[in-house]
């Protein structure tokens, strides 16, 4: 079956505490040095202000390359021995909203089908980046999927800061896209340029993960729309957060 890597990159994030199911969010997978990491947003794993202590988190895994309609849900423990075993990391501004986890590649099933992310993904200083251009969000808003292939769904987005800069002091830029709940931790990625990428390569640049919407308080909620602007994390904190050594 002919599926475009890109949407094998990506797997649906459910969070539990014990047996009860919490919330919905999204995740992707990124690799480096024969280490696989599970990457989402840090509020995922963990956010105090709004009480949410998961224990583990569940992902729904393709199983068979030829039939899409095949997974297995593969369950991640989130602590061992009492501590966390999931890694974040903070900045002049403060909390970044991104973690990652390492996953045990041989507790995988032997047929698990996915498309990993890697440093050669992330984007160079002199990729030419620009306010507006053209983004994609993978995700799976609202818990939103394609239920027989069990893939995410795709919107578009633009860039709405400008790229390289802290917007506002944080770790982030903005992006222009509807987004729902369900989509933190989504992979925030532009087409690579033809003469960047070679075959059976994801030509792909992961610009960002995306965590929320941004939005005014004194927005008038009778009045004025909602903004449809983003936080998309830069993805450069990857490089310090998989180079942690595993517990």
């Amino acid at each position: 079956m002919n599926i475009e890597p890109i949407l094998l990159t990506t797997v649906r994030v459910q969070t539990y505490q014990g047996g009860r199911h919490l919330t919905n969010a999204t995740g992707f997978f990124f690799e480096r040095d024969e280490r696989l990491f599970l990457v989402s947003s840090l509020h995922v794993f963990i956010d105090p202000l709004n009480d949410h202590h998961p224990d583990r988190l569940e992902i729904e895994l393709h199983i068979g390359e030829e039939h899409l309609s095949r997974s297995v849900f593969f369950s991640i423990p989130l602590f061992a021995n009492g501590l966390s075993i999931w890694h974040t990391c903070s900045d002049s501004g403060g909390d970044v909203d991104v973690a990652v986890i390492e996953i045990n590649r041989a507790a995988l099933p032997g047929d698990t089908v996915y498309r990993a992310f890697s440093p050669a993904h992330l984007p160079q200083p002199e990729a030419a980046i620009e306010v507006g251009d053209s983004l994609l969000v993978v995700g799976f808003p609202l818990g939103f999927q394609d239920c027989l292939h069990h893939l995410p769904v795709v919107r578009q987005a633009a860039i709405a800061s400008s790229f390289g800069l802290r917007f506002q002091g944080q770790g982030y830029f903005l992006t222009d896209a509807r987004t729902h709940r369900g989509t933190s931790g989504a992979p925030v990625v532009m087409r690579a340029a033809k003469e960047a990428s070679s075959p059976g390569e994801l030509p792909w640049l992961l610009l960002g993960v995306h965590s929320a919407r941004l939005d005014v308080g004194t927005r008038d909620l009778v009045l004025d729309e909602a903004l449809g602007l983003n936080c998309a994390w830069y993805t450069d904190v990857l490089m310090a957060l998989t180079a942690c050594p595993t517990r």
